[in-house]
Order: C-alpha cells, then structure tokens, then sequence
C-alpha cells in the first residue's frame, strides 16, 4: 500500500522561505507534517510560515540562522532538537554565483563549501539522534543535475554540487540500518529566483536578448519548458514520505528530460 502520511512527522526544511524551499514545505505540509523553517528573513519566514496547511492539527514554526555562518546555524538548530526531535530534513541552498572556474576566487570555493556540505552536515549530525531513536528518517539535499554533467558557465557550483552528492551517498550507507534515507533530488531549470540571476548572467555576458537566451536554454529540455518549484516539491516529498522507505543513496534528476546521461 502507498503511504504517504506523514502525520505525526516534523521536518526541518532550509532555504524555507521562497523557491523550492517553500514550495517543499507546502508539499510536506499538505502530507501531515509539521513543519520547521529555517531561513535568515524573519519577517519572510514568520509569511510563508502563514501560508502552511495546518489541516490536519500540524503545528508549524520556524528558525532564524543565516547559512553563510555555520556556529550560527548549529547553534540555532541544536537548542531546538534538544525538546523536539526531527525526523525529515530538507537541505536546500541558494548556489554559488555563475561564472568560469578559472575566474574563481579560492575564497568563493571556501565559502561555498562551507554554506552547504558544512551546513548540510551540522543539520544532518544534529538530527540523526532524533532519527535513530524514532526508526524512521529521511535526508533530502536539494542540489543540482551538474552532480551528473557539469553545467556550462557554473564552475564553483559544479565543484561544491559534487562534494555535496558523494558526502550524501556516504551517510546514506552510514545510516540505511537504522531507518534513515539519505537521497539527493536534481532540479533543472527552475522558475525561481536562481533562474532569473543565471538568465540574466548570461545575457550580460553575451550581450544576448532575454528571450535569446531563455530560448536557447529551453531547446535543450526535451519537455521545452522550465518547470516549477511545485514539480521538484513533489519528489522531495516523496522521498520524505514512508512510501520511499527502499529508496536510498540516489541523485535523481527533476529536469524535464534536459540530463543526457542514464
């Protein structure tokens, strides 16, 4: 039988606020969870915290740390599982400035690294005690399609987007006895704010229009559109659910067909 409640359930969900963060929350949400923000706008969060279904008695909040600083962020998130433990994370980040590799400053790899390996690891560390007392786990990193063939133009994000997925395919061997999925999902071109700063990246340093540019990426997805925050939310929320119990150690692509690899 599918299952997909996740009553009862309380998910910790990054980069919450706009985008597929958000998007994600609706969808975990909507499946009975109750879920925690956690974003660096307080204002933004307390919003989106408003829009949750809380249907089914769920019991929504949020946490305020900024990703760029680590200690904050583990401070943040490990006086809240001291009383409520967690047992669905969502690893979601804003990625690296656009541009070649050979441009980049070894301070942008530094940070990079740090905003998400390093956070994804301190969250994951901080609620794999919480995971392994309750049986019942699920790690979702929101990364990149680059973990299969790296993206033209996005050297500093290709480079940390792949720490990211080996990182991830380790812990899920580490943590598969005890109930807990590790699992990446792969977002194409999206229609979030990321999008936008790529088109718009391009079109400054092509001298391109915008709808050149918007065209020439769309012939590359078989589906020949961007797809929405909604559409990636639902695999992330599927990997969350029970239902995805056996599916462990993955990356998978949600691109609309654009990854040429198996």
């Amino acid at each position: 039988m599918l299952s997909l409640n996740l009553g009862g359930k309380t998910a910790l969900i990054a980069g919450s606020t706009q985008g597929i963060g958000f998007a994600s929350a609706q969808a975990i949400a909507s499946l009975g969870a109750n879920c925690v923000l956690i974003a660096r706008n307080e204002a933004a969060l307390k919003q989106a915290v408003s829009k949750l279904d809380a249907g089914q008695g769920q019991r929504h909040s949020y946490l305020v740390a900024d990703f760029s600083q680590p200690r904050q962020v583990s401070d943040v998130v490990s006086a809240f599982v001291k009383d409520h433990p967690v047992h669905i994370l969502v690893n979601n980040s804003g990625g690296p400035a656009a541009g070649p590799i050979a441009d980049a400053e070894p301070e942008q790899f530094i940070n990079a690294f740090q905003q998400h390996l390093i956070c994804n690891h301190i969250l994951a560390r901080l609620v794999i005690p919480g995971m392994k007392a309750a049986g019942f786990g699920r790690i979702v990193n929101v990364i990149s399609t680059s973990v299969k063939i790296p993206l033209k133009g996005l050297g500093v994000s290709n480079t940390i987007r792949g720490a990211v997925a080996s990182w991830a395919k380790t812990m899920a061997n580490e943590l598969a006895p005890f109930g807990i999925t590790v699992n990446n999902v792969l977002p194409g071109a999206t229609a979030t704010g990321r999008l936008e700063a790529i088109i718009n990246n391009k079109v400054s340093k092509t001298g391109a229009s915008l709808d050149e540019v918007e065209h020439e990426m769309l012939e590359e997805i078989p589906a020949k559109r961007f797809g929405l925050p909604e559409e990636i939310a639902a695999m992330i929320a599927f990997l969350a659910s029970p239902a995805a119990g056996y599916v462990n150690g993955t990356s998978i692509p949600v691109d609309g067909g654009r990854t040429g690899s198996i």
